[in-house]
């Protein structure tokens, strides 16, 4: 879950189940970098934590090179790989496409997600990998694909938090003959595997060898190309073999804010959750902050005064760089400031893997497969992504989003630079809640003084929609206070898989300390 790592020797590693943690963490220990362990762990992630993670996906590595790989920090130097979904070069008639509802039941929460062939976006993860690997890794990738192997092919024991998820997405995981093959319970028929059942995927063992030899050539020109493309072709989609072959991974210049003594680096645009994290800093930068209720109700009105600015930029019909420079501008956001209570005079389905290590590299890794379409490849055991079915990254409606362009989302990764040369790398799975359980961990470390730990482990808000939720924890008094102030609430009862995942992990190079927390809201683990 989360623990101090004052002893480590060569690097930390914050990640969402012991099995990624400890692939990272053993390629540290065999002398890989901070990126060879990332690397290790995300492709671990794809058997441990089966519907979060996906060869079928994409996602975004904020990645902060130390001297000895060509970067000096705090010179800007950090790079955001962006090897995130992409639109389909043409969008078919709507009534060609396989798109239909489900509904995922959360316990506390239910939504509704939107699968089929026709939700699926063109892939990046396997070339985000790929890309990772030439430019920053110093280990075969033969290696690092070794752990993820070993378990695909023995099978590991589904996690509690795992199993919870898979029944939680249960419409989707049996949607398919092949799906309920893989997914399905031994112990319990038409159920989901329950805890301590054992997920086994030899084919996805086979696959990631082969693309240890071969390369990413293979997935989006070979074998495993003209499967997707056939796949779509028979099942109402509209991804194309052309598609596949034209994907490409983006390097970006990483988002920089100043915020206090620290340089706090996010995901650009394309994303639009970086971009949201940054403004809503930028209004509580200049608040006077403390713990207590008014702390808690500063965060509930600077979120709904980020979700009233997300609106007025524009960022609802897309994030690019002139409506993120419009949304950071000093006129734009002094409108919102000026409503800022407290302000202080002017004298202020995703996982994700944090890997830092004693070469001054720091590597925060976001990934996501939506929830998955409920289709399974013929090779590799790989269910494919359902991003265009995602409301959260389709605001404005299904099948309106432009051919061959990325995807906007929600993922954040984050490092935190500090003037001694320290970094802390972390970031959230949670949909729409990602950057509100950053921020929230942000603040509660750099503003409040708390541990690492500590700021993981505390309770959460977050507003959706004008609907403010709280997570169980808080303060009576403060409770009651919110209560009154925002009529539409909800109070959930505890700690919950609702308020995100936040895992992080801190170089401390004044102290040579390393410092791990794991969320526990979802299945954190340190190594």
């Amino acid at each position: 879950m989360h623990n101090p790592v004052g002893d480590a020797r060569r690097g930390a590693v914050a990640a969402g189940d012991s099995h990624t943690a400890n692939a990272a963490g053993d390629v540290l220990a065999d002398g890989g970098n901070a990126f060879d362990a990332v690397l290790a762990g995300l492709f671990t992630a794809c058997i441990a934590e089966p519907v979060l993670c996906s060869l079928g996906g994409g996602g975004f590595l904020l990645a902060q090179p130390g001297p000895e790989r060509g970067g000096v920090q705090g010179t800007g130097d950090a790079v955001l790989y962006d090897f995130f979904c992409q639109t389909p070069g043409r969008l078919l008639p709507v009534d060609e496409l396989e798109f239909l509802p489900v509904h995922a039941d959360f316990g506390s929460a239910q939504q509704e997600f939107h699968i089929g062939m026709g939700a699926v976006a063109v892939p990046g993860l396997v070339a985000g990998a790929f890309a990772i690997h030439a430019d920053l890794c110093t280990l075969p990738m033969a290696r690092l694909v070794e752990p993820a192997v070993a378990l695909a092919r023995g099978g590991v024991a589904l996690a509690s938090l795992q199993s919870f998820i898979l029944e939680a997405v249960a419409p989707i995981m049996q949607w398919s003959a092949e799906s309920r093959a893989l997914y399905d319970s031994p112990s319990r028929p038409e159920a989901t595997l329950r805890p301590g059942e054992t997920l086994a995927l030899p084919a996805l063992a086979e696959l990631l060898e082969a693309l240890a030899r071969e390369g990413a050539g293979l997935f989006y020109r070979g074998e495993v190309a003209q499967a997707i493309a056939a796949a779509n072709r028979d099942c109402g989609g509209a991804v194309s073999l052309d598609d596949l072959e034209s994907y490409r991974v983006v390097r970006r210049l990483p988002l920089t804010r100043r915020f206090g003594e620290v340089e706090i680096m996010g995901n650009p645009a394309p994303s639009s959750g970086g971009p949201l994290l940054a403004f809503t800093l930028g209004l509580l930068a200049e608040t006077e902050l403390g713990l207590g209720t008014e702390y808690v109700r500063q965060l509930a009105v600077a979120m709904e005064l980020t979700d009233q600015a997300r609106r007025a930029a524009g960022l609802n019909h897309g994030s690019d760089q002139a409506r993120v420079a419009s949304l950071l501008s000093e006129p734009f956001m002094a409108e919102y400031l000026e409503q800022m209570p407290g302000r202080a005079g002017k004298t202020g389905g995703t996982t994700h893997i944090s890997v830092v290590d004693r070469m001054g590299n720091a590597a925060a890794l976001s990934v996501s497969n939506g929830e998955g379409c409920g289709h399974i490849l013929p090779i590799g055991n790989v269910m494919l992504n359902n991003m265009l079915g995602e409301e959260d990254l389709n605001p404005n409606g299904f099948f309106q989003w432009q051919a061959n362009s990325r995807i906007t989302s929600m993922m954040s990764p984050t490092l935190v630079r500090r003037k001694n040369g320290g970094t802390l790398a972390l970031g959230s799975g949670g949909s729409n809640r990602i950057r509100s359980a950053i921020l929230q961990v942000l603040l509660n470390h750099l503003c409040l003084g708390m541990s690492l730990e500590d700021a993981v482990t505390a309770p959460r808000i977050h507003m959706d929609r004008q609907l403010l939720h709280l997570e169980g924890g808080h303060d009576g008094a403060a409770v009651r206070q919110l209560a009154a102030e925002f009529p539409a609430h909800q109070i959930w009862p505890e700690r919950n898989f609702f308020f995100g995942g936040v895992h992080g992990a801190a170089f401390d190079p004044d102290s040579d300390n390393f410092t791990a927390a794991g969320d526990p809201r979802r299945g954190g683990s340190v190594a």
